[in-house]
């Protein structure tokens, strides 16, 4: 993960993965059937359940519309079924969104690495909400032709543009390298325009739907080709140098059907062989396409949308390289969304019939309105579940990964005598009714330590104010141990101010006691710059007890220190320190 200090945490943690899908799949579905069970009690009380999707212009629904909704509404279901990937609450923020950082402006950078440093946060509670709440908007898609369904447009809205923002850097269009063959001007973009268009009443199709849909495309289409056409892209370069070519190469790299990178390989080798040439075709394609579909929403052309459709799933497959693989798939790209957009403006759609329903319409009614309850609930819940993690606490989720879970003891902590910063004696447990946070810092350390004792500052610093605790501190540096070594840490650090801070230290023979009976190895030579030693937190209870060994290996990172935090606080809670 960016920014983090030491070994990266394993994006298929078995404690996060776990923990996600604990909550993913038992606490979530727990909720959404009680939210959803209240839907129908209410539906039914006012008659809704029996006239759900029974509307006029509902049951008389254009054909493009249906064929707009029901497509959008697969690709928002699937989308969200791939947020339940194991690794995406710990790999979405920092292996997806950030690398999409780069480029873009200031205000945008420092979007998304909020967007990045929430996520952190919270991994667990956004990536259950992330999930839900896509499933819930294409579900309701799915089965609502009338305001419910339009409703669900509005929503998928928002959350596309969100997503398009915060998540894919505004699709690229910031960025020097952004090619329509690598998802310019972003997925999400079209999701928004499909969700725009099924907000509004179904009088606005077929015409207008089509006429402006393929105007859309058709300028979209002109940009890519002039995009492509930029020496600056790599496009015309040959060989290894070929932008195609290098995508393609990384591309294939990531686990998959050998058939499938076999012929994306292969056509990466013949972007680069043919150089120029290769380019040429694929700006003919854009050209072509974009005067074809401007043609085609005034005339009854159907070979521009044609000719866009197979392009388009063609690139799918040779250059976005079927894009589900990795672990952190979260959408198709953006070729199958524009595919998808043409086909459902094509002019054919203008003249075709409303799709006959086969069902009887009091079946298709009350079982619209029982799966749109489990659907609306969905929502309702990631809704609420994302908006509750945004002002809680931050999860313990980066901690757990890094870490592992506290172990829980009942035993006598090793008693000591040691004189703090102040050179004043102090003896473990000295203050009656108080608990005690134990840990070990080496007073030259500029790497974990300073990391240990921000968490140490952050955590009293939650704590109230007469907060019955000691934090304690024993110096674990043979060769650094002094009563000035310990004050210049101190000082450095910003630990003076923080309520009954001790930083401890004393002769090398009774550390060396100490380092041992709490087993904590300490390696070091006379010409080290620092220690090398074993990093935990210790929580004593007021009778001396020993109740939490925590390993403590920092992120340095914003969202792991707060993790961290948020962990040792916790348990200082069920402690009952408050």
């Amino acid at each position: 993960m960016p920014g983090m200090s030491g070994s990266p945490i394993s994006l298929n943690n078995p404690l996060v993965v776990q923990l996600f899908r604990r909550s993913a799949f038992v606490t979530s579905i727990s909720w959404i059937i009680a939210l959803a069970l209240v839907t129908l009690i209410v539906a039914s009380l006012f008659r809704r359940v029996n006239t759900f999707n029974l509307s006029s212009a509902g049951l008389a629904e254009p054909r493009s519309r249906t064929y707009l909704r029901m497509g959008f509404g697969v690709l928002w279901l699937f989308d969200g079924l791939l947020q339940f990937q194991a690794s995406i609450p710990l790999g979405l923020a920092n292996q997806v969104v950030a690398p999409m950082a780069t480029g873009t402006p200031s205000w945008l950078h420092a979007l998304m690495f909020d967007g990045v440093g929430i996520w952190n946060n919270h991994p667990i509670a956004l990536a259950v909400g992330t999930a839900w709440i896509q499933v819930g908007i294409g579900v309701l898609l799915l089965v609502s032709n009338a305001t419910v369904g339009r409703l669900a447009a509005g929503l998928s809205v928002g959350w596309a543009t969100l997503i398009w923002l915060v998540g894919n850097g505004a699709g690229g269009i910031f960025q020097s390298s952004n090619s329509i063959l690598f998802g310019w001007p972003g997925a999400p973009l079209f999701y928004v325009a499909a969700g725009a268009w099924l907000a509004l009443t179904p009088a606005n199709f077929p015409e207008r739907f089509s006429r402006y849909t393929l105007r859309g495309l058709s300028i979209i289409l002109a940009l890519g080709a002039v995009l492509q056409f930029l020496p600056s892209r790599g496009f015309w370069r040959g060989g290894n140098a070929n932008a195609l070519t290098i995508m393609t190469s990384n591309m294939t790299r990531i686990p998959q059907p050998h058939a499938l990178s076999w012929i994306v390989a292969r056509v990466g080798d013949l972007a680069g062989t043919l150089g120029g040439g290769f380019n040429i075709v694929v700006i003919l394609w854009l050209g072509l396409c974009a005067v074809g579909l401007w043609l085609a929403s005034a005339r009854p052309l159907l070979w521009p949308t044609r000719t866009l459709v197979v392009g388009a799933l063609f690139f799918w497959v040779t250059t976005q390289d079927i894009p589900l693989w990795g672990g952190l798939a979260t959408d198709v790209n953006s070729m199958i969304p524009i595919a998808l957009l043409a086909w459902c403006a094509s002019p054919a759609r203008r003249v075709e019939r409303p799709l006959i329903r086969h069902l009887p319409v009091e079946m298709r009614s009350s079982s619209g309105a029982v799966v749109a309850s489990f659907a609306s609930s969905m929502v309702v819940f990631s809704v609420i579940t994302m908006g509750w993690a945004s002002v809680a606490s931050a999860e313990s989720t980066l901690f757990v990964a890094r870490n592992g879970t506290a172990a829980a003891v009942n035993t006598v902590a090793p008693p000591f005598s040691l004189t703090d910063q102040q050179r004043v004696p102090y003896s473990l447990g000295e203050h009656p009714g108080r608990y005690t946070l134990l840990t070990f810092l080496d007073p030259q350390c500029w790497t974990d330590c300073p990391l240990l004792a921000a968490q140490l500052r952050a955590v009293r610093l939650d704590l109230a104010a007469n907060a019955k605790i000691d934090v304690v501190a024993v110096a674990a540096d043979p060769y650094h141990e002094s009563i000035a070594d310990v004050k210049r840490f101190m000082t450095l650090h910003d630990l003076n101010p923080i309520k009954n801070f001790y930083f401890v230290t004393g002769k090398l023979a009774p550390l060396q006691k100490i380092w041992h009976s709490y087993g904590i190895t300490v390696t070091s030579t006379p010409t080290a710059r620092m220690s090398i030693h074993s990093n935990y937190v210790f929580i004593i209870n007021p009778k001396g007890r020993l109740k939490w060994i925590v390993p403590d290996e920092p992120l340095s990172n914003w969202a792991g220190q707060r993790s961290a935090e948020s962990e040792i606080v916790t348990l200082l809670h069920e402690s009952g320190v408050r």
